[in-house]
């Protein structure tokens, strides 16, 4: 069978057209993470005939069904990632839009930590921070 993405389509029983494949797989390859119209560039390389609202309809229903994550890092775009991947916090670069994938033990502790002082069992979380390189 093809990408990750396919295979839990196929177990939420979410039709595969093959333009949503040709998404799935884009999507699946992508080591960054890419705005609605990045994917539509990518996947027209492979199948010309999709169109930004293919693209649009795809994400959307993807996202629905929990099988990518939906990201604003501030710019005013959706970006998306498989949701396969381990988890991660992601930092910014304002200037440049780049994202950085991070894991750091003593952040996770701390959240864990708040939650429970608030009365809380953490169950989920999402941190995003935003920074300038230092000169």
């Amino acid at each position: 069978m093809g990408s990750w993405i396919e295979k839990k389509c196929v177990e939420r029983g979410l039709r595969m057209t093959d333009q949503r494949k040709v998404i799935a797989k884009v999507l699946s390859e992508s080591d960054d993470h890419p705005d609605a119209e990045i994917l539509y560039s990518r996947a027209a390389q492979v199948d010309p005939k999709i169109s930004l609202a293919t693209v649009y309809r795809t994400v959307r229903l993807f996202a629905d069904a929990k099988i990518i994550d939906t990201h604003d890092f501030g710019d005013g775009r959706a970006r998306y990632e498989t949701a396969d991947a381990e988890h991660h916090d992601h930092l910014i670069d304002i200037a440049t839009g780049d994202v950085i994938e991070f894991v750091d033990e003593d952040i996770e502790a701390l959240q864990h930590k708040i939650a429970e002082k608030l009365g809380y069992e953490l169950v989920d979380h999402r941190l995003e921070l935003y920074g300038r390189k230092k000169s």
